[in-house]
């Protein structure tokens, strides 16, 4: 089971590091939303997120949507 990230966890990003498929990401949007997603596919044109609670829908954004997106590397739970 992929961990649930919760207030106060403290997670560490590397934004230069390659982002694969299944990779633990952080993403921000255009509109200032910041999440904490699954990578489940990157195209050109879209940017598609599994997430990690299933509390919580997945999300599909156009790639003019995201501000930036960084790899997970590191969390404190």
């Amino acid at each position: 089971m992929a961990p649930v990230y919760r207030d106060g966890d403290v997670v560490m990003v590397a934004p230069g590091a390659p982002i694969r498929r299944g990779d633990r990401v952080v993403v921000k949007t255009t509109e200032g939303e910041v999440l904490a997603k699954e990578l489940a596919r990157r195209t050109a044109k879209q940017v598609e997120l599994r997430s990690l609670n299933p509390e919580h829908p997945d999300r599909v954004f156009a790639a003019s949507q995201v501000a930036w997106i960084a790899r997970i590397v590191w969390a404190s739970q």
